[in-house]
């Protein structure tokens, strides 16, 4: 080990280490970034400072690209993982031949800083906490002793630049370093420090009942200077997320700890300043083994507002769902009637796509992109999602003001204006338009709310075009959507069928016992399944414009778990609803998608839409199962 800084001339070289499986990572959060955590106790994805910036550790996209691993010297499998109760704290415990080592990782919250710059619509919950900036490793010897080895090996922009490590004093226990962007990463800890090429190295022989900590920073907040003082801040940050997660309204039921969890996930994944929620935390993991179906999804998509907010809502966290719905209200806004389907969490509405070369991608899955080129794409969802998200948001104070009213106008006219036109769907599909379906669906949904609001408003005329409108259109799909067998397809002209519609009974565009509602949820759950788990589409019956297979789509699986519930099948809902928990990570995360054949989650992850569509799931199951109740 050197005793001095030593500038390597290549990034450095991790050994190629397999990749764990995707759903094997931990997932931190302080609301502002996000951290993925390999099984073996390595950092393996970390961007600062932002959940959107460039990777600092991005080893879950190329072994090379940096990682900070804290775990027993020569031990790679742990013995146990777990959150601590309640909170997004992971515990990790390995049995080695000397001892028991137990690692608690996480992000640092800590109460609020009056310094922090806040964006001018940010609404603050009524405990104030705040990011400390803060990736905070805490190891403790359970029994015996263990030789505790610490590597921290960052890669600055996705892997691009290596560290150059150097001591800011004259004390060996703490260590700094500068990205080509200027973000600033302190290492401090209670261990010498050494440098190894590119990585800050210690190894240090913990006994029975001892603690070591880590703690690397990026901003002006200290950072834990000694054991004490980290115990300290875990705790406060602990704290924070059971007095959270206590503000919930959650249902007595044997799925509480789904719901909570899922909580959880959706606020790690909502960035703090502007309220957006981000799709996932991750880009480029792939949708299919080695394929091409890599994007980034730390974006915020305004067709996922609506079912936040009922979520959101239906949980009793009518903060964070206000604070989404004051992201999404100015972005539309803004935007007048051109609403783009994504934005960046900070509310930028460019994302435009560029490929990483450099890097080899999850298991060899290329390309690895950043940014997101469907942000300009055509898709009618919008402007539903926009009105439905208002809706959801007064349907909670039954009161609408002037500033909402001048958005539902303009959005539900561009619905108006644009419902006939193709687009490239709800999935985003590459391929050429198509007169989507649930586009026409969305339009009517952006109509038929318009009309309710505008009842609320007393505007008479508009309610009354508005109504006209909704029925032309559901008259449209219905003569041109619906197959002989009376199931809605994926877009006119074809029998394909496609997991979006699902939708139909959820949002009340057929009724739930119209046989055409009916039989196309039916058809979905029979006929574009894999081992009882949805497809989005048949991609052999789709021009989505991409190679390769996919998994079945989380998402659809718990929508048709609604979808049942909501048409009365209610025994199927619940069996369904078993065997998608059964799915769930042992952290119980979810991916976007699942193998039907082997159980592996694809996809970028922790993936919201994912953990949204479970709570609706249970909850309907749950209403269902108390109205039954009731008639017994």
């Amino acid at each position: 080990m050197s005793a001095h800084p030593v500038t390597p001339p290549h990034p450095l070289d991790l050994g190629r280490s397999p990749f764990p499986p995707i759903a094997d990572y931990g997932f931190l959060s302080d609301c502002e970034t996000t951290a993925l955590v390999a099984p073996g106790g390595a950092v393996e994805w970390l961007c600062l400072p932002r959940m959107d910036s460039p990777s600092v550790f991005g080893a879950v996209l190329d072994r090379d690209a940096g990682t900070f691993r804290l775990a027993p010297d020569g031990v790679e499998v742990p013995a146990a993982r777990r959150y601590v109760p309640g909170t997004m704290v992971l515990e990790t415990t390995w049995c080695t031949r000397t001892g028991w080592l137990q690692v608690l990782d996480v992000l640092l919250i800590g109460p609020w800083h009056h310094e922090t710059e806040r964006s001018h619509s940010h609404r603050r919950a009524p405990t104030d906490y705040d990011a400390d900036h803060v990736l905070l490793r805490l190891a403790r010897c359970v029994s015996g002793q263990v030789q505790l080895r610490m590597d921290c090996a960052p890669v600055f922009d996705y892997g691009r630049a290596a560290a150059t490590w150097t001591y800011p004093g004259d004390d060996y226990r703490s260590a700094r370093t500068t990205g080509p962007d200027g973000t600033t990463l302190t290492l401090t800890t209670d261990t010498n420090v050494g440098f190894e090429a590119g990585s800050a190295v210690s190894r240090t022989l913990v006994k029975e009942g001892e603690w070591r900590f880590a703690a690397l920073s990026w901003s002006e907040h200290a950072p834990p200077a000694t054991v004490d003082d980290a115990l300290e801040r875990l705790t406060w940050t602990e704290h924070h997320w059971r007095h959270w997660l206590d503000r919930g309204d959650f249902p007595d039921h044997r799925w509480l700890s789904y719901v909570q969890r899922s909580a959880l996930t959706l606020k790690g994944l909502t960035f703090a300043p502007t309220g957006a929620i981000a799709a996932a935390a991750t880009t480029s993991l792939p949708e299919t083994p080695g394929g091409e179906r890599n994007w980034d999804y730390r974006y915020s998509w305004i067709r996922d507002s609506a079912l936040a907010l009922w979520a959101l809502y239906a949980l009793g966290f009518d903060w964070e769902a206000n604070d989404f719905f004051a992201f999404v209200a100015e972005a539309a806004e803004s935007a007048g009637g051109h609403l783009q389907i994504m934005y960046g969490v900070d509310g930028r509405a460019r994302l435009d796509e560029e490929v990483l070369g450099h890097l080899d991608g999850y298991e060899g899955a290329r390309p690895v992109r950043i940014g997101n080129g469907a942000y300009h794409q055509a898709q009618h969802d919008v402007w539903g999602a926009a009105v439905g998200a208002i809706y959801q948001y007064v349907r909670s104070r039954d009161r609408l003001d002037d500033r909402l009213w001048g958005i539902v106008v303009t959005q539900v006219e561009a619905a108006l204006e644009h419902w006939r036109d193709p687009d490239r769907g709800p999935w985003e599909v590459r391929g050429e338009p198509q007169h989507f379906t649930t586009s026409k669906v969305t339009c009517w949904l952006a109509a038929d709310r318009g009309a309710r609001l505008a009842a609320l408003r007393g505007d008479d005329k508009r309610r009354d075009r508005w109504i006209g409108a909704a029925e032309e259109i559901r008259e449209d799909v219905l003569a041109r959507a619906v197959d002989g067998r009376g199931v809605l397809c994926q877009h006119y002209g074809t029998d394909a069928l496609d997991a979006s519609l699902l939708l139909v009974p959820i949002v009340g565009f057929l009724a739930p016992d119209d046989p055409r509602c009916r039989a196309t949820v039916l058809a979905i759950a029979d006929e574009l399944s894999s081992d009882d788990l949805v497809l989005r589409y048949r991609v052999e019956a789709t021009d989505d414009g991409l190679q390769g297979e996919e998994g079945t789509f989380t998402i659809c699986s718990f929508a048709l778990v609604s979808a049942l519930a909501t048409i009365g099948e209610l025994d199927r809902a619940r069996s369904l609803c078993e065997k998608l928990l059964s799915y769930a990570s042992s952290l119980q995360l979810y991916a976007e998608e699942i193998d039907p054949h082997t159980g592996r989650h694809l996809g970028n992850f922790p993936q919201a839409f994912t953990h949204l569509g479970l709570i609706q799931a249970v909850m309907r199951i749950v209403r269902a199962e108390e109205k039954a109740a009731r008639w017994r």
